[in-house]
């Protein structure tokens, strides 16, 4: 029964944190590292899985018509863009694991990547408010926004959603809600694929059956409801709402863990 409480706990840390920009992986690292007890690669990109069900939910009817119509010049443009994003990603992410490059799974450079997250997000707030209004997603954008889910992959605390986002903002799209829209869609393809990458690796590996499915199961369900209404509230917000706030926060959790943990815990 308390395994099962702290996959819940994990499940709504997962669901609030997968598209704020603070950093989901390393809300999760520091929670299991805190009391709820490490798990496998796959149950942590698994309930990532469920936090990106519930935002294929919520955008269904943009993905429907991007689909339905993709005659259409604009809705054509967008798909192309989306593709390839999501390609730059997964190509450079393989790259990256087939190389090893990975930081180590330690709250101290999670808390590093925290505390200069939330810098650079001010600042980046700060020089997306002095471009004029654009909701235009450009080939510069696509292009950085597939390399910004990569560097947020691999270095835990970085925030996937904060980096597109931003990198959208900074680099031609400075509409806000433009900007998290693309930056969201493009987060739909690479997580199930993330999630089917490593699924397949513990099928290989013979890892089936010393899976924990049940606590998955559990965490995935529970994400995908939590997420599904984070995401409606934080585009709400956005409306008329900076990402100050979640910089702030970034910034007061990575030094207070700074202080907390000895270096390299």
């Amino acid at each position: 029964m308390s395994d099962l409480i702290n996959v819940i706990l994990l499940g709504i840390i997962e669901g609030i944190t997968e598209f704020l920009p603070i950093s989901s992986t390393g809300h999760l690292l520091i929670a299991e590292k805190f009391g709820l007890g490490e798990r496998s690669d796959l149950f942590n990109v698994g309930i990532q899985a469920g936090a990106i069900l519930a935002v294929t939910f919520i955008y269904w009817g943009r993905i429907w018509k991007l689909f339905t119509q993709w005659r259409d010049p604009a809705n054509r443009d967008y798909l192309a863009k989306l593709f390839v994003a999501f390609m730059i990603t997964a190509v450079l992410g393989l790259v990256a694991v087939k190389l090893g490059f990975k930081l180590p799974e330690a709250v101290t450079p999670v808390a590093w990547a925290l505390v200069i997250g939330g810098i650079w997000m001010i600042v980046a707030e700060y020089l997306a408010a002095r471009q004029p209004d654009r909701t235009r997603v450009t080939w510069v954008v696509a292009i950085l926004v597939g390399i910004a889910q990569m560097i947020a992959g691999i270095f835990p605390g970085t925030s996937r959603s904060g980096a597109t986002i931003f990198a959208a903002m900074l680099f031609g799209t400075s509409n806000r809600a433009a900007a998290t829209e693309f930056a969201f869609l493009v987060g739909i393809p690479t997580m199930y694929a993330a999630t089917g990458y490593e699924l397949l690796k513990v099928v290989k590996e013979g890892g089936v059956h010393h899976e924990d499915w049940t606590a998955l199961i559990v965490g995935f369900i529970v994400s995908a409801i939590v997420a599904f209404v984070a995401v409606k509230w934080l585009l709400g917000y956005i409306r008329s709402h900076r990402f100050i706030p979640f910089a702030i926060y970034r910034i007061v959790l990575g030094i207070a863990l700074l202080l907390l943990v000895p270096a390299g815990g």
